[in-house]
């Protein structure tokens, strides 16, 4: 725990003195026992900016890039999602398969989090997608709260066709956690369906994003 400590209290302390962010609902994260933060996706910083923020650790899929990146950046990356206990993934992998959430689970049984977006791929037109079930997949099955997230204007801080980043404010805003059945791997897809529906509809009620009835797609496979 010394080294999340540390490495995330750096990377909060330089996101928010770069991005001023507004953050809000952190007393929404249960202090102890697993959990589930599910969020909507704008940009491929989610992931960084949530695990900084947050107030206890947050464990979410990452490519396998990430931990092998050139140069300082590249270090800096490897040495936050190590840190912060982000699970690598080759690209091509299907991550939203029950065979990869079997880690995640793992991970709540251990009364810890982890960070899924429902939508699968971020949105880059702003609009928020149908969720997958992979998230309510793992609530039914574990019995962990969701927690519901909000991101707003993360999506300036890498413009499309960028490499480079802009800092940027944005705002981060944390749900009341919603708790379903705790009722074991094996459960119907309309109990699964239905708690997904309700998990989106509270992100929704976060972001006011425009809300649309088809999954995302990714020019690229989505992880």
């Amino acid at each position: 725990m010394e080294t999340f400590d540390a490495v995330r209290a750096t990377f909060s302390a330089t996101i928010k003195l770069t991005c001023r962010p507004t953050v809000t609902g952190l007393e929404n994260v249960p202090k102890d026992g697993p959990f589930i933060i599910a969020s909507n996706h704008l940009s491929f910083l989610d992931s960084v900016i949530i695990q900084a923020l947050m107030p206890r650790k947050v464990a979410f899929f990452a490519k396998a890039e990430y931990f092998t990146g050139p140069g300082l950046k590249g270090k800096l990356m490897k040495t936050f999602f190590e840190s912060v206990g982000s699970i690598p993934v080759q690209r091509g992998e299907q991550a939203a398969s029950v065979a990869a959430l079997a880690s995640l689970v793992d991970i709540l049984e251990n009364n810890e989090g982890v960070g899924i977006y429902p939508e699968g791929t971020r949105s880059r037109d702003g609009r928020l997608y149908r969720g997958r079930t992979g998230v309510a997949w793992l609530a039914l099955t574990t019995g962990a709260p969701v927690v519901p997230v909000g991101l707003a204007g993360t999506e300036k801080l890498q413009p499309a066709g960028s490499n480079g980043i802009k800092f940027s404010k944005f705002t981060l805003t944390v749900g009341k956690p919603l708790q379903f059945e705790h009722v074991g791997a094996k459960h119907p897809l309309p109990m699964r369906r239905k708690a997904t529906d309700e998990i989106m509809d509270a992100i929704a009620a976060i972001t006011g994003q425009e809300r649309m009835e088809h999954y995302n797609q990714s020019p690229q496979t989505p992880i």
